[in-house]
């Protein structure tokens, strides 16, 4: 098993190798012994692969720096494979749940329930800190754990209110721990790595790119029984999140607010659509009591 999980997490990292490629690789070689073994060509014929990237692939798996660098981060982060016992079973029965997880901080959160994730507008109105006040605090107090991006605006006030009143925070990044964004985050980062859990798909030495923010979205959603939504616009791609948490079966949850701000004109499409409307955080505690404990024998 401990060589498998290495091959798995080398492969992982292999240039322009998605998930999608990795199940169909280990449909066919379930124990990655036969990879190893295949010259470029016959990867192209086994899998099937296009010869550039079968001859990519035969490069980057065959890189002995890859495998050092591999070694090195299991020595400083804790790598979770889809093999391992602490993978979160929360995110084990989600549509392409992720392969491979790089964690920092206290990896028995992932255990932990109930969990809400909050999410919302990089740019949220001033009213916004006010609602979070009003509804984090009663939710921590209940022992729910707080999982947001730690994007700039509602995900970071949704971290610094968990750990500011003493509560279990998990943050989802868009990048490496190598690559702290926003910049403006580096303390929080710290903090959350302290005191809470920082999980990310991607190696250390990820920069941020575009496609990860979206991406990681199915896994903030994910590791949740529902998600709030502070403020949204009706374009904003926190709006990405929450058609991932209904396709994953989770509760949507949204705060009105006023219809001259743009920042609310997307929970309050929300409610019209059929989220559930939150006006105290027993509307999102009762749910837990009737539907969230299911998720919690997964």
């Amino acid at each position: 098993m401990k060589q498998f999980r290495k091959k798995l997490i080398v492969l992982h990292r292999c240039k322009g190798i998605t998930r999608k490629t990795i199940r169909m690789i280990l449909k066919k070689d379930p124990s990655l012994n036969l990879l190893p073994t295949l010259s470029p060509q016959e990867i192209s014929n086994t899998f099937p692969l296009t010869q550039p990237r079968a001859a990519q692939l035969h490069r980057d798996y065959h890189n002995e720096q890859l495998w050092q660098q591999v070694e090195s981060d299991d020595r400083h982060y804790q790598i979770i494979t889809i093999v391992d016992e602490i993978y979160p079973p929360m995110i084990k029965p989600i549509k392409d749940q992720p392969l491979v997880l790089y964690a920092l901080g206290n990896v028995e959160l992932l255990k932990h329930h109930p969990s809400l994730s909050i999410i919302g507008t990089r740019n949220p109105t001033e009213e916004a800190a006010a609602k979070m006040k009003f509804i984090i605090p009663p939710l921590l107090e209940k022992d729910c754990l707080i999982v947001s991006g730690m994007a700039k605006g509602i995900d970071s006030y949704a971290h610094r209110l968990a750990l500011y009143n003493g509560g279990k925070t998990i943050a989802v990044l868009g990048s490496g721990f190598l690559h702290i964004y926003p910049r403006q985050n580096e303390i929080l980062f710290k903090q959350i790595a302290e005191k809470g859990l920082l999980l990310s798909e991607y190696p250390p030495h990820t920069p941020p790119s575009k496609f990860h923010f979206p991406e990681r979205n199915r896994i903030i959603s994910g590791l949740s029984y529902g998600t709030l939504v502070i403020e949204a616009t009706e374009r904003s791609g926190t709006l990405i999140t929450v058609g991932q948490a209904l396709d994953q079966g989770r509760e949507v949850y949204a705060m009105p607010g006023s219809p001259l701000h743009p920042q609310s004109s997307g929970c309050n499409r929300m409610i019209q659509d059929g989220a559930k409307l939150v006006m105290e955080p027993n509307d999102i505690l009762e749910d837990w009591e009737t539907l969230g404990k299911n998720l919690s024998n997964l």
